[in-house]
């Protein structure tokens, strides 16, 4: 659902304008103010008009994530900004990244190509990913998509996959929930549609392009 705190967070994140939401929005100015401070409510027809403009559903995407074997670069070699972004068919509420799978330890499941966005930051202890599939850092620095299980000791845990042999007796620096996976097949449908929709915008601007 969306809510003021994500339109006050697309706002800073892309730099744009609440005048220039409101224009998006077909909206007198002081409107985008009045739903920020809870005067008025967002109307139904609004909400798609909000999500494009201020890019509320483009999930930055930070490399690659191994299904099989280990992936680089690692985390902290990607640019700030990703390496592109996929756009999701609904906004969300808190800061998520996404990962290309590569590989197919994961099959049936995961296919190579398929995207996933986990939540930016770990919100969750460990123990409570026992069992669970996660985008995982270990603290060599290699990334993964696994199912994380109890390992032998405290703070060690065993990676599983479904056609794979088990990494154990590893430790993590980081676990990205999954909150969203995206299959191949629909990001090429996502993606077509959006260049599509540029190409008219293009036509109906006459070759203009233009930033509010």
């Amino acid at each position: 659902m969306l809510d003021v705190k994500m339109i006050e967070r697309g706002l800073e994140r892309t730099g744009k304008s609440k005048g220039g939401l409101a224009e998006a929005m077909g909206v007198r100015a002081g409107a985008v103010s009045e739903i920020l401070s809870g005067i008025r409510l967002i109307k139904a027809a609004e909400i798609p008009l909000i999500v494009e403009y201020l890019e509320l559903n483009a999930v930055p995407i930070m490399g690659r994530i191994g299904a099989g074997a280990s992936i680089e670069p690692d985390y902290e070699q990607v640019p700030p900004e990703g390496l592109g972004d996929v756009e999701l068919p609904f906004p969300l509420a808190e800061e998520t990244i996404a990962f290309e799978v590569s590989g197919d330890s994961m099959l049936p499941k995961y296919e190579n190509g398929d995207v996933i966005v986990v939540y930016r930051e770990q919100r969750h202890p460990l123990s409570s990913f026992y069992g669970e599939e996660a985008a995982v850092r270990l603290k060599t620095g290699e990334r993964y998509l696994k199912t994380v299980e109890r390992g032998s000791s405290s703070g060690v845990v065993n990676l599983t996959s479904f056609n794979a042999k088990p990494i154990n007796g590893v430790r993590l620096e980081w676990i990205g929930e999954i909150c969203v996976t995206l299959p191949r097949g629909q990001i090429a449908r996502m993606r077509g549609k959006t260049a599509t929709k540029g190409r008219k915008a293009t036509k109906a601007s006459g070759g203009r392009s233009s930033d509010k």
